[in-house]
């Protein structure tokens, strides 16, 4: 049952998704839902029955002490609102959850009521696949829909993707069935260092984000954290030979790969950016190091779904 008491009338609002597991190499993307939750305060007005969706022998719920007393977390899907005023005032509802473990369509249907009942006017859902990219570079994230209006007029990819998908992939063509505008945003995480936390993932996913929804995010302490743990990254790829000449090899793909890129269009659309950040404070450096994985024992590139992979994140088909 949809409960909405208390949320106000929002303006122009967009919905943000984004869910662990699967479709979360890295932690980029729930990281960057949880980034906007924090940064711009969110209040959570819904959760999901995790009844319902979840095998919790597969998610398992976790308990904790409140003043002594014993509480359990369950694990579900949450919904907050955040008001961002300003010049152009614009509403966010950001949609934080886990992958759910069973009946996906009553899933994407009820988190559809809520954006119904909201006025919600374009769904944007955040994915993160692991790829053939070097840390070094610009994380590559792609924009696609199955939506060819919404492609031409936001310059996106039309989506042309066949084969096993995860949730990302079914919330936004439930979107496209019940004619809610909705695109996905998939970040390239780097095989080969593909645990979390990847705040170079994160930040190049809100960086695509503001272009998208025309809104300038707080980074916080996220460039500082990027730009640290590509320090980090560089220097166990300098103590294993066999990584930095696999590394460099993908520079090298890269850098003639995207030779392109070196528009005029592109060197505009950084320069904006820049000076809309211009006056974001560096915050502090992740504690944690990343870990490397050997190029030999890696698992299988997989697409934005899952499914194996043969060449570059950037060429590769993305999940809808």
């Amino acid at each position: 049952m949809i409960e909405l008491e208390g949320v106000p009338e929002l303006v122009d609002p967009v919905m943000v998704a984004a869910f662990e597991g699967w479709n979360d190499a890295g932690d980029a993307a729930s990281t960057a839902v949880a980034h906007l939750d924090r940064e711009w305060k969110g209040e959570v007005f819904a959760a999901l029955d995790a009844e319902d969706y979840y095998d919790f022998q597969v998610n398992r719920p976790t308990v904790w002490l409140d003043g002594g007393v014993r509480k359990i977390t369950w694990p579900t899907t949450r919904l907050s609102v955040v008001r961002i005023g300003g010049e152009k005032p614009r509403d966010l509802v950001l949609v934080r959850g886990i992958e759910p473990s069973m009946r996906w369509r009553s899933f994407c249907n009820e988190l559809l009521g809520f954006a119904h009942e909201l006025g919600v006017e374009m769904v944007v859902i955040l994915g993160a696949l692991l790829g053939d990219t070097p840390h070094t570079r610009p994380v590559p994230v792609s924009g696609v829909t199955s939506d060819p209006d919404l492609a031409r007029t936001m310059d996106l990819e039309e989506t042309r993707y066949e084969g096993p998908t995860g949730i990302v992939g079914i919330l936004q063509e439930a979107c496209t069935h019940a004619g809610v505008p909705a695109v996905s945003l998939w970040a390239a995480v780097p095989h080969y260092v593909s645990q979390p936390p990847n705040p170079k993932a994160t930040l190049a996913l809100l960086n695509r984000l503001e272009d998208l929804i025309g809104l300038p995010i707080p980074l916080g302490e996220l460039p500082e954290d990027a730009r640290a743990w590509q320090v980090g990254v560089d220097q166990l790829a300098a103590e294993d030979s066999e990584v930095g000449e696999y590394v460099q090899s993908l520079e090298e793909a890269r850098d003639t790969a995207e030779l392109p890129e070196a528009s005029g269009e592109a060197i505009a659309r950084d320069f904006e950016r820049y000076l809309r950040r211009r006056d974001d404070s560096p915050g502090k450096p992740p504690t944690t190091p990343p870990r490397l994985e050997r190029t030999e024992e890696r698992p299988d590139d997989r697409a934005a779904d899952g499914s194996e992979r043969t060449d570059g994140a950037e060429d590769d088909q993305q999940d809808d």
